[in-house]
């Protein structure tokens, strides 16, 4: 076996427990790989504000895990997106087999958290992402002025049916226990707000729908045994949003190491698993709190264990894996500009959008009549300044106001990028209604909905376009795929690459977005990098609520919705896609 072949330690799972033991092992001079199936930062990266980890005043789950993940590779750890699925544990060397190939290692990590919990009732998987959601900040205005049911009892079920007050006419908090299981302080706030009712001791049997979406749901009451059928006072329809906790993500090792009724990793003094040289860490473990703070705790204490673990192996067997022997990290530490950078990309602070934060901060030091603040134009310099080609932003525009509004983002990016970017207006004719808003073909690939910006470099259309105002959470998406299309765009593995670029027969792909959705941003992200990559790929993006009628097409009342189209044959899915995944999901 070569040592390049070798790792000291293997990390399976890229969220913050991950992201510190690859931190940590790197930093002791270790070789480490931080193996991910979906996207880099685990669950947090949804989370939209982050209060409580120490020394952090406020910041969102993505920019905190970015953090993370850029210290990890500036100390030397090394990064694959793939998915691990199977393990021989056994003999002082170790192998991942993954869907990118076997990987060698001395030691083991899991980290692969937990994913939300789905309670198997009737309905639930037929109709996720139509009717049936698990994110309120991404789904909750499809429910504007109609009636949701929230299912769960604890601190996401109490916090997040506050927020569906936002959208939602009632909303119903059905809770399995005699009370909510969180602390009190934030059950009040759900017990006391006029527009929610409390439901206790009952549970949720089953949906069904009609025409428009879910028209009745089945709810028993486990005090008396008896079940009812539940409608909306409005006799519409109406939404299910469950919070009903996570399930610890342990297939992978379940066989192999030690697990409790629960399905929850066991972990021993310093969270080694029953397995020698197999430890555990963050949300799938056993224990009593899990938070992000506790995720990092059991990173950084597994990845010392396992560095001892890995000298003893090394010292018993003779090999050594290739040690990193000088990182960035050493290189510069005095380098600041990094820190306004994605661990792969440029990551421009998002410009103001309509969710529970308001943007307060952003807008306190954005000068009036100014749309981005002092920090978001620092940012996007950088992003400019390393643009190896000029962009052309083709807009095609129709006699709405929301067409004004793009005219003027986009005459503002322009005047920002010293030269990188340009504008077109399309002055095409084009069919319109009476209030002046273009008519469009919803039974098209890809709709040509107007108001629409599209990228074009050296006269030539990129694939990627923008329907709506690229502002709000897109507005991070939408800057990268400027980043991707001049070049030299977001670093990719070989692999990555080469799969992308072996599509052969033309791909569109749409994908409906809400601007308040966290979601949307990567699979926006990761469809469009495709399309940066191979002619062959069109990636296109919808603001939903401009257009509806999309909405209604495909029965959407969930984001991100991807309708993928191919020779023909349509696919419509739901959910947050990576790179690898959205590969996967196109058969490349």
């Amino acid at each position: 076996m070569s040592r390049n072949d070798l790792y000291d330690v293997i990390v399976i799972g890229g969220g913050p427990a991950g992201l510190t033991a690859g931190l940590y092992s790197a930093r002791a001079r270790y070789r480490v790989l931080i193996l991910e199936k979906e996207d880099f930062g685990g669950q947090i990266t949804i989370t939209n504000e982050v209060v409580n980890y120490p020394g952090v005043g406020r910041t969102t789950g993505r920019a905190l895990t970015q953090t993370m993940r850029q210290q990890a590779q500036d100390f030397g750890a090394e990064f694959l997106s793939a998915e691990a699925i199977g393990l021989d544990v056994h003999g002082d060397v170790k192998t991942v087999h993954t869907s990118r190939g076997d990987l060698k290692a001395f030691g083991i990590l899991i980290a692969t958290g937990a994913s939300p919990r789905k309670l198997g009732f009737e309905g639930e998987s037929e109709y996720a992402g139509r009717g049936v959601a698990y994110c309120a900040a991404c789904d909750g205005e499809f429910f504007a002025g109609k009636e949701v049911l929230v299912v769960g009892g604890g601190f996401a079920a109490a916090e997040e049916s506050v927020f569906l007050t936002t959208y939602a006419s009632k909303v119903t908090v059905l809770v399995r226990e005699q009370d909510f299981t969180c602390d009190a302080a934030v059950a009040a706030a759900a017990k006391n707000n006029p527009k929610i009712g409390v439901r206790y001791q009952v549970e949720l049997q089953g949906v069904t729908a009609g025409q428009g979406g879910l028209r009745e749901a089945s709810i028993l009451n486990r005090a008396t045994g008896q079940t009812e059928m539940w409608k909306p006072v409005d006799g519409g329809t109406f939404g299910v949003f469950v919070f009903a906790g996570y399930v610890p993500a342990t297939d992978l090792v379940r066989g192999v190491v030690e697990l409790d009724d629960y399905g929850y990793a066991v972990t021993h003094g310093y969270l080694e698993t029953s397995v020698p040289g197999v430890y555990a860490a963050g949300d799938l473990r056993a224990k009593n709190l899990r938070q992000v703070v506790t995720a990092t705790a059991d990173g950084a204490i597994a990845a010392v264990e396992l560095e001892r673990y890995a000298k003893r192996m090394s010292e018993k067997t003779g090999l050594t894996p290739q040690r990193p022997v000088s990182c960035v990290y050493e290189q510069s530490t005095t380098k600041t500009d990094a820190a306004s950078l994605d661990a792969t990309a440029p990551t421009p602070t998002p410009a103001p959008a309509t969710n529970r934060n308001a943007d307060a901060a952003a807008n306190a030091v954005r000068k009036p009549g100014e749309l981005f603040s002092d920090a978001t134009r620092q940012q996007l310099n950088v992003v400019f300044g390393r643009m190896s080609r000029p962009v052309t932003l083709a807009l095609e525009l129709d006699d709405t106001p929301l067409s004004t509004e793009l005219r003027g983002f986009i005459d503002a990016l322009v005047a920002l990028s010293g030269g990188k970017l340009k504008s077109t207006v399309d002055d095409g004719e084009y069919e319109k209604d009476d209030t002046g808003r273009a008519v469009f073909d919803v039974d098209s690939v890809l709709p040509a909905a107007r108001p629409c910006v599209r990228m074009v470099v050296d006269g030539e259309p990129t694939g990627l376009a923008f329907h709506g105002v690229p502002s709000g959470h897109e507005f991070n998406s939408f800057v990268l795929g400027l980043y991707n299309v001049a070049g030299p765009g977001q670093p990719l593995g070989d692999d990555l690459i080469e799969r992308a670029k072996s599509i052969a027969s033309p791909l569109s792909i749409m994908i409906l977005v809400s601007l308040t959705c966290t979601m949307c941003p990567e699979t926006v992200l990761a469809s469009q990098r495709l399309a940066s990559l191979n002619p062959a790929v069109r990636a296109e993006a919808y603001d939903v609520s401009h257009f509806p009628e999309l909405k209604d097409q495909y029965g959407a009342m969930s984001v991100p919705c991807i309708v993928i189209n191919r020779g023909g044959e349509q696919t419509v899915e739901f959910g947050k896609k990576s790179i690898p995944q959205m590969l996967d999901l196109i058969g490349a």
